[in-house]
Protein backbone atom coordinates (compact mmCIF):
# COMPACT_ATOMS: atom_id res chain seq x y z
CA UNK A 1 0.00 0.00 0.00
CA UNK A 2 1.57 3.58 -1.19
CA UNK A 3 2.63 6.02 1.36
CA UNK A 4 -0.07 9.26 1.69
CA UNK A 5 1.62 12.62 0.65
CA UNK A 6 1.56 13.48 4.73
CA UNK A 7 3.95 10.41 5.76
CA UNK A 8 6.39 11.34 2.75
CA UNK A 9 7.14 14.71 3.89
CA UNK A 10 7.16 13.30 7.54
CA UNK A 11 9.72 10.66 6.17
CA UNK A 12 11.58 12.82 4.31
CA UNK A 13 12.15 15.51 6.76
CA UNK A 14 13.95 12.85 9.05
CA UNK A 15 16.70 13.08 6.00
CA UNK A 16 17.55 17.22 6.03
CA UNK A 17 19.03 19.73 8.74
CA UNK A 18 17.07 21.29 11.15
CA UNK A 19 17.67 24.93 9.50
CA UNK A 20 15.32 26.93 12.10
CA UNK A 21 16.55 28.63 15.26
CA UNK A 22 17.02 27.65 18.48
CA UNK A 23 14.38 27.66 21.21
CA UNK A 24 13.76 31.63 21.62
CA UNK A 25 14.76 33.29 25.13
CA UNK A 26 12.08 35.41 25.01
CA UNK A 27 9.55 33.00 25.13
CA UNK A 28 10.05 30.94 28.43
CA UNK A 29 11.81 27.90 28.60
CA UNK A 30 8.97 25.79 26.71
CA UNK A 31 10.78 23.05 24.37
CA UNK A 32 11.12 23.25 20.79
CA UNK A 33 8.45 21.52 19.01
CA UNK A 34 8.05 18.06 18.55
CA UNK A 35 10.71 15.81 16.38
CA UNK A 36 10.02 16.42 12.55
CA UNK A 37 7.85 12.98 12.15
CA UNK A 38 5.80 13.29 15.02
CA UNK A 39 2.12 14.47 13.74
CA UNK A 40 1.64 17.72 16.29
CA UNK A 41 -1.76 18.99 16.41
CA UNK A 42 -1.05 21.64 18.35
CA UNK A 43 -0.17 24.37 15.24
CA UNK A 44 -2.85 22.97 12.87
CA UNK A 45 -6.14 25.29 12.96
CA UNK A 46 -8.85 25.68 10.26
CA UNK A 47 -7.88 27.96 7.26
CA UNK A 48 -10.11 31.82 7.11
CA UNK A 49 -10.13 31.60 3.84
CA UNK A 50 -10.98 28.70 1.22
CA UNK A 51 -13.95 27.19 -0.67
CA UNK A 52 -14.97 23.21 -0.76
CA UNK A 53 -14.77 21.67 -4.15
CA UNK A 54 -16.76 18.07 -5.24
CA UNK A 55 -14.63 14.94 -4.12
CA UNK A 56 -12.97 16.46 -1.13
CA UNK A 57 -11.33 18.90 -3.23
CA UNK A 58 -10.68 22.58 -1.84
CA UNK A 59 -9.62 26.13 -3.16
CA UNK A 60 -7.47 28.53 -1.20
CA UNK A 61 -8.89 31.80 -1.59
CA UNK A 62 -5.94 33.36 0.68
CA UNK A 63 -3.47 34.48 -2.29
CA UNK A 64 -3.36 35.15 -5.84
CA UNK A 65 -2.17 31.22 -6.59
CA UNK A 66 -5.93 29.92 -5.75
CA UNK A 67 -4.49 26.87 -5.44
CA UNK A 68 -7.03 23.67 -6.17
CA UNK A 69 -5.75 20.93 -3.36
CA UNK A 70 -6.58 17.23 -3.60
CA UNK A 71 -7.40 15.68 -0.20
CA UNK A 72 -4.10 15.18 2.07
CA UNK A 73 -2.45 17.13 -0.49
CA UNK A 74 -0.57 20.87 0.32
CA UNK A 75 -0.99 24.32 -1.47
CA UNK A 76 2.11 26.03 -3.23
CA UNK A 77 2.93 27.30 0.15
CA UNK A 78 3.37 24.01 1.44
CA UNK A 79 1.93 25.29 4.85
CA UNK A 80 -1.63 24.52 4.36
CA UNK A 81 -3.27 21.40 3.96
CA UNK A 82 -6.51 19.67 3.11
CA UNK A 83 -7.47 17.34 5.03
CA UNK A 84 -10.89 14.96 3.54
CA UNK A 85 -12.43 18.78 2.36
CA UNK A 86 -11.19 20.83 5.17
CA UNK A 87 -8.43 23.36 4.87
CA UNK A 88 -6.01 23.88 7.28
CA UNK A 89 -2.63 25.89 8.01
CA UNK A 90 -0.21 23.36 10.12
CA UNK A 91 1.79 27.03 11.53
CA UNK A 92 -0.57 28.40 13.96
CA UNK A 93 1.52 29.42 16.89
CA UNK A 94 4.24 27.51 15.04
CA UNK A 95 7.59 30.13 15.73
CA UNK A 96 10.77 29.38 13.95
CA UNK A 97 12.21 32.97 14.12
CA UNK A 98 11.81 35.32 16.82
CA UNK A 99 13.74 38.43 17.47
CA UNK A 100 14.28 42.03 19.37
CA UNK A 101 14.04 44.51 16.73
CA UNK A 102 14.53 48.57 16.05
CA UNK A 103 11.45 48.97 13.87
CA UNK A 104 13.71 51.09 11.89
CA UNK A 105 15.50 47.54 10.96
CA UNK A 106 12.23 46.40 9.21
CA UNK A 107 12.38 48.85 8.08
CA UNK A 108 9.60 51.46 8.74
CA UNK A 109 11.10 55.04 9.24
CA UNK A 110 7.52 56.76 9.72
CA UNK A 111 6.16 54.34 12.48
CA UNK A 112 6.51 55.00 15.96
CA UNK A 113 10.58 56.03 15.43
CA UNK A 114 13.17 54.66 18.17
CA UNK A 115 10.77 52.03 19.67
CA UNK A 116 11.35 48.36 19.38
CA UNK A 117 9.60 45.29 17.41
CA UNK A 118 9.10 41.85 18.46
CA UNK A 119 9.59 40.28 15.53
CA UNK A 120 7.96 36.80 14.72
CA UNK A 121 8.25 34.24 11.65
CA UNK A 122 6.91 30.93 11.06
CA UNK A 123 8.33 28.25 7.85
CA UNK A 124 6.61 28.95 4.00
CA UNK A 125 6.32 31.09 1.77
CA UNK A 126 3.93 31.70 -1.23
CA UNK A 127 6.36 32.62 -3.87
CA UNK A 128 10.23 32.36 -4.52
CA UNK A 129 12.45 34.83 -4.63
CA UNK A 130 15.93 33.78 -5.84
CA UNK A 131 17.58 36.97 -3.79
CA UNK A 132 15.26 35.81 -0.76
CA UNK A 133 18.05 36.40 2.23
CA UNK A 134 15.73 34.80 4.27
CA UNK A 135 15.79 31.21 2.33
CA UNK A 136 16.31 28.77 5.48
CA UNK A 137 13.29 29.27 6.25
CA UNK A 138 11.07 30.66 3.97
CA UNK A 139 11.89 27.84 1.17
CA UNK A 140 11.21 24.95 3.57
CA UNK A 141 8.09 23.10 5.01
CA UNK A 142 7.23 23.48 8.84
CA UNK A 143 8.76 19.75 8.98
CA UNK A 144 12.25 20.94 8.13
CA UNK A 145 12.95 23.77 10.09
CA UNK A 146 12.90 24.04 14.36
CA UNK A 147 10.38 25.82 15.81
CA UNK A 148 8.77 26.58 19.18
CA UNK A 149 5.24 26.65 20.30
CA UNK A 150 3.97 30.28 21.03
CA UNK A 151 0.29 30.84 20.97
CA UNK A 152 -1.33 34.55 20.20
CA UNK A 153 -1.21 35.29 24.30
CA UNK A 154 2.47 34.46 24.79
CA UNK A 155 3.41 36.58 22.00
CA UNK A 156 1.73 39.63 23.07
CA UNK A 157 2.86 39.02 26.68
CA UNK A 158 6.60 38.42 25.85
CA UNK A 159 6.12 42.29 23.67
CA UNK A 160 4.44 43.81 27.31
CA UNK A 161 7.16 41.83 28.95
CA UNK A 162 10.34 43.72 26.98
CA UNK A 163 8.98 46.80 26.31
CA UNK A 164 8.06 46.30 22.50
CA UNK A 165 5.27 49.05 21.16
CA UNK A 166 4.72 46.64 18.49
CA UNK A 167 4.84 43.23 17.17
CA UNK A 168 6.15 42.57 13.54
CA UNK A 169 5.21 39.78 11.15
CA UNK A 170 8.22 39.21 9.26
CA UNK A 171 11.16 37.37 7.93
CA UNK A 172 9.35 35.05 5.80
CA UNK A 173 5.90 35.62 4.40
CA UNK A 174 3.12 36.22 6.66
CA UNK A 175 0.36 35.73 4.24
CA UNK A 176 1.05 31.98 4.58
CA UNK A 177 0.78 32.49 8.40
CA UNK A 178 -2.38 34.83 7.89
CA UNK A 179 -4.68 32.83 10.67
CA UNK A 180 -1.74 33.24 13.57
CA UNK A 181 -0.82 36.76 12.37
CA UNK A 182 -4.89 37.55 12.58
CA UNK A 183 -5.25 36.24 15.98
CA UNK A 184 -2.30 37.41 17.53
CA UNK A 185 -3.00 41.00 16.44
CA UNK A 186 -6.79 40.83 17.48
CA UNK A 187 -4.82 39.97 21.03
CA UNK A 188 -2.55 42.40 20.50
CA UNK A 189 -4.89 45.37 20.39
CA UNK A 190 -6.72 44.75 23.56
CA UNK A 191 -3.51 44.78 25.01
CA UNK A 192 -2.82 48.23 23.41
CA UNK A 193 0.27 46.78 21.85
CA UNK A 194 1.06 47.30 17.79
CA UNK A 195 1.02 45.26 14.88
CA UNK A 196 3.08 45.28 11.81
CA UNK A 197 2.92 43.45 8.47
CA UNK A 198 6.10 43.07 6.56
CA UNK A 199 4.80 41.67 3.54
CA UNK A 200 5.51 40.20 -0.03
CA UNK A 201 1.70 42.47 -0.71
CA UNK A 202 0.50 38.94 -2.59
CA UNK A 203 -2.55 38.84 -1.02
CA UNK A 204 -6.20 38.54 -2.25
CA UNK A 205 -8.37 41.40 -1.40
CA UNK A 206 -10.84 40.41 1.18
CA UNK A 207 -8.13 38.64 3.46
CA UNK A 208 -6.13 41.88 3.08
CA UNK A 209 -9.12 44.32 4.01
CA UNK A 210 -9.73 41.64 6.81
CA UNK A 211 -6.34 41.85 8.55
CA UNK A 212 -6.05 45.29 8.23
CA UNK A 213 -8.93 46.16 10.27
CA UNK A 214 -6.11 44.55 13.16
CA UNK A 215 -2.83 45.83 11.53
CA UNK A 216 -1.23 49.37 12.54
CA UNK A 217 0.79 49.27 9.36
CA UNK A 218 2.22 47.23 6.62
CA UNK A 219 5.36 47.49 4.52
CA UNK A 220 5.21 46.07 1.29
CA UNK A 221 8.73 44.25 -0.21
CA UNK A 222 7.90 45.46 -4.10
CA UNK A 223 10.07 43.31 -6.27
CA UNK A 224 10.07 45.48 -9.41
CA UNK A 225 7.68 46.98 -11.89
CA UNK A 226 7.83 44.43 -14.38
CA UNK A 227 5.87 41.03 -14.93
CA UNK A 228 9.03 39.46 -16.37
CA UNK A 229 10.68 40.11 -12.93
CA UNK A 230 7.74 38.65 -10.77
CA UNK A 231 7.32 35.70 -13.11
CA UNK A 232 11.25 34.79 -13.91
CA UNK A 233 12.96 36.02 -10.72
CA UNK A 234 10.46 35.54 -8.00
CA UNK A 235 7.61 32.98 -9.35
CA UNK A 236 4.47 35.10 -8.77
CA UNK A 237 2.91 38.29 -10.93
CA UNK A 238 2.96 42.20 -10.74
CA UNK A 239 -0.83 42.70 -11.02
CA UNK A 240 -1.86 41.20 -7.80
CA UNK A 241 0.86 43.08 -5.89
CA UNK A 242 -0.46 46.76 -7.83
CA UNK A 243 -3.44 45.82 -6.77
CA UNK A 244 -3.18 45.05 -3.40
CA UNK A 245 -1.31 48.36 -2.95
CA UNK A 246 -3.79 49.92 -4.46
CA UNK A 247 -6.54 48.60 -1.29
CA UNK A 248 -4.01 49.70 0.95
CA UNK A 249 -3.83 52.98 -0.50
CA UNK A 250 -7.83 53.29 0.12
CA UNK A 251 -7.39 52.82 3.85
CA UNK A 252 -6.26 54.36 6.77
CA UNK A 253 -3.56 52.49 7.60
CA UNK A 254 0.23 53.36 7.07
CA UNK A 255 1.96 51.94 4.56
CA UNK A 256 5.54 52.17 3.50
CA UNK A 257 7.63 50.64 0.35
CA UNK A 258 10.63 49.03 -0.05
CA UNK A 259 12.67 48.07 -3.54
CA UNK A 260 15.45 46.10 -3.66
CA UNK A 261 17.61 46.88 -6.62
CA UNK A 262 19.37 44.46 -8.03
CA UNK A 263 22.02 45.58 -11.22
CA UNK A 264 20.72 44.61 -14.49
CA UNK A 265 17.56 42.83 -13.22
CA UNK A 266 15.20 46.22 -11.84
CA UNK A 267 17.90 48.98 -11.90
CA UNK A 268 16.80 50.76 -15.48
CA UNK A 269 15.87 54.51 -15.05
CA UNK A 270 13.05 53.62 -17.20
CA UNK A 271 11.53 51.38 -14.64
CA UNK A 272 12.04 53.23 -11.58
CA UNK A 273 10.96 55.97 -13.35
CA UNK A 274 7.59 54.41 -14.49
CA UNK A 275 7.50 52.88 -10.88
CA UNK A 276 7.87 56.09 -9.28
CA UNK A 277 5.22 57.74 -11.04
CA UNK A 278 2.73 54.77 -11.03
CA UNK A 279 3.35 55.46 -6.48
CA UNK A 280 2.81 59.22 -7.05
CA UNK A 281 -0.16 58.95 -9.04
CA UNK A 282 -2.20 55.56 -6.94
CA UNK A 283 -0.60 56.12 -3.77
CA UNK A 284 0.37 59.37 -3.25
CA UNK A 285 3.28 61.67 -2.38
CA UNK A 286 3.35 60.74 0.97
CA UNK A 287 4.22 57.18 0.82
CA UNK A 288 7.97 56.27 2.13
CA UNK A 289 9.32 54.59 -0.74
CA UNK A 290 12.99 52.82 0.35
CA UNK A 291 15.31 51.82 -2.84
CA UNK A 292 17.80 49.19 -0.94
CA UNK A 293 21.09 47.72 -1.62
CA UNK A 294 21.36 43.93 -2.87
CA UNK A 295 23.50 41.53 -1.66
CA UNK A 296 24.66 38.43 -3.56
CA UNK A 297 22.63 35.07 -1.73
CA UNK A 298 20.52 31.96 -2.09
CA UNK A 299 20.56 31.85 -6.11
CA UNK A 300 21.20 34.93 -7.76
CA UNK A 301 25.33 35.36 -6.60
CA UNK A 302 26.64 36.09 -9.54
CA UNK A 303 25.94 39.56 -9.71
CA UNK A 304 27.59 42.13 -7.82
CA UNK A 305 26.41 43.97 -4.87
CA UNK A 306 24.32 47.22 -5.74
CA UNK A 307 26.46 50.66 -6.39
CA UNK A 308 25.90 53.21 -4.28
CA UNK A 309 25.60 55.45 -7.12
CA UNK A 310 22.57 53.11 -8.75
CA UNK A 311 20.47 53.85 -5.21
CA UNK A 312 21.55 57.25 -5.26
CA UNK A 313 19.81 57.66 -9.26
CA UNK A 314 16.82 55.89 -8.30
CA UNK A 315 16.03 58.35 -5.18
CA UNK A 316 16.56 61.54 -7.49
CA UNK A 317 14.55 59.88 -9.84
CA UNK A 318 11.41 59.45 -7.14
CA UNK A 319 11.57 62.84 -5.85
CA UNK A 320 11.51 64.02 -9.36
CA UNK A 321 8.31 62.62 -9.43
CA UNK A 322 7.02 64.22 -6.51
CA UNK A 323 7.64 62.06 -4.10
CA UNK A 324 8.46 63.38 -0.77
CA UNK A 325 10.27 60.56 1.78
CA UNK A 326 12.20 58.82 -0.43
CA UNK A 327 14.96 56.24 0.97
CA UNK A 328 18.79 54.68 0.26
CA UNK A 329 19.02 51.54 2.58
CA UNK A 330 21.51 49.26 3.32
CA UNK A 331 24.22 51.87 3.32
CA UNK A 332 24.80 52.62 7.12
CA UNK A 333 25.51 56.68 7.46
CA UNK A 334 24.31 57.79 3.76
CA UNK A 335 22.11 61.06 3.91
CA UNK A 336 19.38 58.97 1.91
CA UNK A 337 18.49 57.41 5.72
CA UNK A 338 17.51 60.98 6.98
CA UNK A 339 13.84 62.22 6.49
CA UNK A 340 13.85 65.63 5.27
CA UNK A 341 10.63 67.79 5.49
CA UNK A 342 9.25 68.29 2.51
CA UNK A 343 8.69 71.72 2.65
CA UNK A 344 11.88 73.61 4.05
CA UNK A 345 13.94 70.38 3.22
CA UNK A 346 15.50 70.22 6.82
CA UNK A 347 16.54 67.09 8.56
CA UNK A 348 13.76 66.67 10.81
CA UNK A 349 15.30 62.66 11.72
CA UNK A 350 18.69 61.92 11.26
CA UNK A 351 19.77 57.95 11.05
CA UNK A 352 23.28 56.28 11.00
CA UNK A 353 21.85 52.60 10.52
CA UNK A 354 19.39 51.81 12.57
CA UNK A 355 19.94 54.73 14.95
CA UNK A 356 17.96 57.88 15.48
CA UNK A 357 20.61 60.42 16.12
CA UNK A 358 18.40 63.64 15.84
CA UNK A 359 14.80 63.97 16.11
CA UNK A 360 13.16 67.68 15.35
CA UNK A 361 9.64 66.42 15.42
CA UNK A 362 7.54 68.68 17.01
CA UNK A 363 3.64 66.30 17.76
CA UNK A 364 4.41 65.10 14.22
CA UNK A 365 5.50 68.18 12.64
CA UNK A 366 8.54 69.62 11.27
CA UNK A 367 10.50 71.81 14.27
CA UNK A 368 11.57 74.31 11.74
CA UNK A 369 8.86 75.23 9.75
CA UNK A 370 5.76 73.39 10.94
CA UNK A 371 5.06 71.26 8.27
CA UNK A 372 3.28 68.43 8.93
CA UNK A 373 5.07 65.22 8.58
CA UNK A 374 3.08 62.11 7.04
CA UNK A 375 3.66 59.33 9.43
CA UNK A 376 2.95 57.47 13.03
CA UNK A 377 4.20 59.13 15.85
CA UNK A 378 2.68 58.01 18.63
CA UNK A 379 1.24 54.95 20.18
Amino acid sequence: MGRSRREFLQDSARAVCCLGLASCPWLGSAPLALAANENDERYVREAMYYNKLPGNRVECTLCPRECRVADVERGWCGVRENRAGKYYTLVFSRVCAAHIDPIEKKPLFHYLPGTRAFSIATAGCNIECKFCQNWEISQFRPEQVSAQYAPPEAIVRTARQYDCSTIAYTYSEPVIFYEYAYETSRVARQAGVGSVMITNGYIKKEPLLKICQVLDAIKVDFKAFTEHFYRDICRGELKPVLEALETLATLKIWLEIVVLIIPTLNDSEAEMRGLAQWIHRHLGADVPVHFTRFHPMYKIKNLPTTPVRTLERCREIAREAGLHYVYVGNVPGHEGENTYCPRCQRVVIRRIGYTIVENHLQNGHCRFCQQAIAGVWKT
